[in-house]
């Protein structure tokens, strides 16, 4: 079959290489292939996008995804392992008083929960609390047991580092963890109200949810052979790099410590 193009026709089409869309495509490619590296895999198209605007790049949303599927980058993303949590709480008539507060800085809402993390040979327990404000880490504990003095610890760390103020909200699950005697004498001792899910209501704690799974998918998923000592240290960096680094979208694609900073 022959085509209705003449000879010098083609050759004027040859001499005048890319478009300046194409080159324009390549240029943001190379830049979203940088961006993905950086985070390790774990960004998609929407924090790109806020990263490539910081830049001074324009361009659309749409645009940055499709560049990612033409290059066959994904973000990764794993399933959450739940803990089943004690019914100790229904008896103590604790309510969700984090849900009656209007969090306009830090230190007014924490929240904590325990996961489980497999090594290669046995599972470990974190306990983590977390600034609703910021979504900033203030405190964790990995140990080898699901236990109250886990929890503790977890919560004594982030008060060493924050000194909040009495009046402070503390908001878990109904975990038997958080309902001891043990973990409610320490918050009463800090002035720091109780507050925990209303029962069968899991979306209540939903920015543990969130963290738990970033962590999981980012640096956990796909290593399940990690010594304990190594797995305590991968937690460690990415602790420091989702505090310092980490854009989220509900923060305007800030990282919690900018965040902080940005709205003090």
């Amino acid at each position: 079959m022959k085509l209705a193009v003449s000879r010098s026709g083609y050759y004027a089409w040859a001499a005048r290489g890319a478009s300046a869309r194409s080159r324009r495509d390549e240029r943001l490619g190379r830049l979203i292939e940088e961006h993905f590296e950086q985070s390790g895999g774990t960004y998609g198209s929407p924090r790109i996008h806020a990263l490539l605007g910081r830049q001074g790049e324009r361009c659309g949303r749409k645009r940055v995804a499709r560049l990612m599927r033409q290059r066959h980058l994904k973000a990764r993303a794993s399933r959450i392992y739940r803990l089943l949590p004690g019914n100790v709480a229904c008896k103590l008539g604790l309510a969700n008083q984090a849900r009656e507060r209007d969090v306009t800085g830090p230190n007014q809402v924490w929240r904590g929960d325990i996961t489980y993390l497999k090594t290669n040979r046995s599972w470990r327990y974190l306990a983590v609390v977390i600034d609703q404000y910021s979504r900033r880490l203030v405190g964790w504990k990995l140990g080898p047991q699901r236990t109250i003095e886990l929890t503790v610890d977890a919560l004594h760390r982030a008060i060493q580092r924050r000194r909040p103020p009495a009046g402070l909200v503390f908001h878990s699950d109904r975990g038997s963890e958080y309902a001891g005697y043990l973990f409610r004498d320490r918050l009463a001792r800090r002035g720091i109200v109780q507050s925990m899910n209303r029962p069968r209501t899991m979306t209540d704690n939903a920015h543990m949810e969130s963290f738990f799974h970033s962590m999981k998918s980012e640096v956990i998923h796909g290593h399940p052979q990690m010594r304990p000592d190594e797995l305590e240290e991968v937690i460690r960096r990415y602790i420091a790099r989702y505090n310092r680094t980490r854009i989220h979208s509900s923060l305007a694609y800030r990282s919690p410590i900018d965040y902080e900073r940005t709205n003090a």
